[in-house]
C-alpha cells in the first residue's frame, strides 16, 4: 500500500486504497438497502397473509354498527316513549321533514 506523509504529519494513503474502501462502502449499502426491502416485503405479505387488517376491518364495521344501532334504536325508543301530541315531538317532526326537505333540495 502507498502510503506517503504530508507535512502536517498525517498519512494519505493512495488512490488504489480509497477506491477500494469506497466500493466496499456502496455494496455495504446495497447489501443494507436490499434486505430492508426483503424484509419489508415479507413484513407486507405476514400482515396481509395473516388477515389482521381484514380482522380490523371486520372489528371496525362492527363497532360503528353497533354504535349506530344504538343511538338509532335509543332515539325511535325515546320518541315512541315520549308522548306524540306535544311541543317536543312536533319540533322533532317539523324539523326532520325540514331536513329531508333540505336534502331533496341539494
Amino acid at each position: 500500500m502507498n502510503v506517503s506523509t504530508t507535512t502536517a504529519g498525517m498519512r494519505v494513503h493512495s488512490d488504489a486504497s480509497d477506491d477500494q474502501v469506497m466500493d466496499s462502502v456502496a455494496n455495504a449499502v446495497r447489501d443494507a438497502s436490499k434486505t430492508a426491502v426483503e424484509h419489508a416485503n415479507a413484513v407486507k405479505d405476514a400482515i396481509t397473509d395473516s388477515g389482521i387488517v381484514r380482522s380490523v376491518s371486520r372489528a371496525t364495521y362492527t363497532g360503528a354498527y353497533a354504535l349506530s344501532f344504538g343511538i338509532v334504536y335509543a332515539a325511535v325508543f325515546a320518541t315512541q316513549w315520549i308522548p306524540q301530541d306535544n311541543p317536543v315531538m312536533v319540533g322533532l317532526g317539523d324539523g326532520a321533514r325540514a331536513a329531508m326537505d333540505s336534502l331533496k333540495n341539494d
